[in-house]
């Protein structure tokens, strides 16, 4: 499974893939990157980490939703 990252930029917000600098997605808000992440994830079986504008992680989500290793409501 691949680690992938949302974070705040310099000009919005974009997701790399875990120990890369390359931007897969970017865009001026976080609500329109998070819109764009279920068609890039599609087909992809991932984990991704939702930072806050600080860096913190408020959330983490697993693409597809039956492989996440955790049974939980988050």
């Amino acid at each position: 499974m691949q680690d992938f990252h949302v974070v705040p930029s310099r000009t919005g917000w974009e997701l790399h893939a875990q120990g890369s600098d390359r931007s897969l997605l970017t865009a001026s808000t976080k609500a329109e990157l998070l819109a764009q992440l279920p068609g890039f994830m599609d087909g992809r079986t991932g984990s991704v980490k939702i930072h806050t504008e600080t860096g913190q992680i408020e959330e983490e989500r697993t693409y597809p939703r039956n492989e996440d290793p955790r049974r939980s409501k988050g």
